[in-house]
């Protein structure tokens, strides 16, 4: 995201995933649903299209794709 100038648009990405991960780097499903998590990212791009692009329609399609691939369906 650096390379691309959207650096700046994380600076407060770790703290709003503080949790999401285990000291090991393995999600911590215990503490919140993976659908979740990837809802939550779809929304934090969205944000950065929104800003870069003036549209979010760059990040649609992201929560189907990442739930498709590592779930087997959509949702």
């Amino acid at each position: 995201m650096g390379r691309l100038g959207w650096g700046g648009h994380f600076g407060g990405l770790a703290a709003r995933l503080d949790g999401v991960f285990g000291a090991d780097g393995t999600f911590a499903h215990d503490r919140l649903r993976f659908v979740d998590f990837v809802d939550d990212v779809e929304e934090l791009l969205e944000e950065v299209a929104r800003r870069e692009r003036g549209d979010e329609e760059a990040a649609d399609g992201f929560e189907e794709y990442v739930l498709r691939h590592y779930t087997g369906d959509g949702g």
